[in-house]
């Protein structure tokens, strides 16, 4: 028996596009607003080509809500990706929220990954930093991340828990950042944030978590889904 198809509700997760920071691998927060970068356009507008549209991977009919996080890059790669599909705009269905917002690096924001090492030795710490267990100094600690997602994750249940098994609306989007939609996957398994889970999503990409079973209390990650039929 299928754990899933197209009537079990689904959760895409879709990445941002390209930023000057992503380029150069700086922590890129909440303090510096960068906007993506020409070709960081280019993705997402790839991506919904592909991917957004009646009877599509992501069909507008089928959305019931969208959440985006409040940073630019995040806000224009929600336009580039939904933002003609009058079924979205027209239905209210866009939520800002700060519970998605990219996680907030403290005193590393803008840092390269050796600038951190070298600041962090020069404060008698070991060079390398673990995110998920020590959190950002001046910044995020992983409990206040996850605070805000399990109080997101919440609010997606509640939600598509009436439509586990199917209705006119059930999906949701959420456009965010790279290393919170990381942590968001390790919540929606209800997996600790210290779990060690190697994931990458690249800028522009998409993401799928649902459940098992048509289970609420069963939320999953949808490995690998059959496209749908074109008409």
């Amino acid at each position: 028996m299928s754990d899933a198809n197209a009537s079990t509700p689904r959760v895409f997760v879709v990445r941002h596009g390209e930023t000057e920071w992503t380029v150069s691998g700086r922590c890129t927060g909440n303090t510096a607003d960068i906007p993506l970068t020409a070709r960081g356009e280019a993705q997402v507008r790839a991506t919904a080509e592909l991917v957004v549209g009646e009877g599509k991977l992501i069909d507008p009919a089928r959305v019931a809500k969208v959440v985006c996080s409040p940073r630019s890059r995040a806000r224009r790669t929600l336009e580039l990706l939904l933002g003609d599909e009058a079924a979205v705009a027209a239905a209210d269905k866009v939520v800002y929220t700060e519970d998605i917002r990219e996680w907030d690096y403290g005193v590393y924001e803008g840092l390269l990954p050796g600038e951190i090492a070298e600041a962090r030795r020069g404060s008698g710490k070991t060079g390398k930093w673990d995110i998920w267990t020590e959190g950002a100094e001046g910044g995020e600690s992983p409990k206040q991340v996850q605070e805000r997602l399990d109080r997101l994750i919440a609010e997606i249940k509640e939600i598509q828990a009436p439509m586990i098994h199917g209705g006119n609306a059930p999906d949701v989007v959420i456009i965010a950042h790279g290393h919170i939609l990381r942590a968001l996957v390790k919540r929606w398994l209800q997996w600790p944030m210290d779990f060690h889970f190697s994931q990458m999503l690249e800028p522009g990409a998409i993401g799928i978590l649902s459940y098992a079973h048509h289970n609420v209390e069963e939320p999953a990650l949808l490995v690998g889904m059959g496209f749908p039929l074109q008409n």
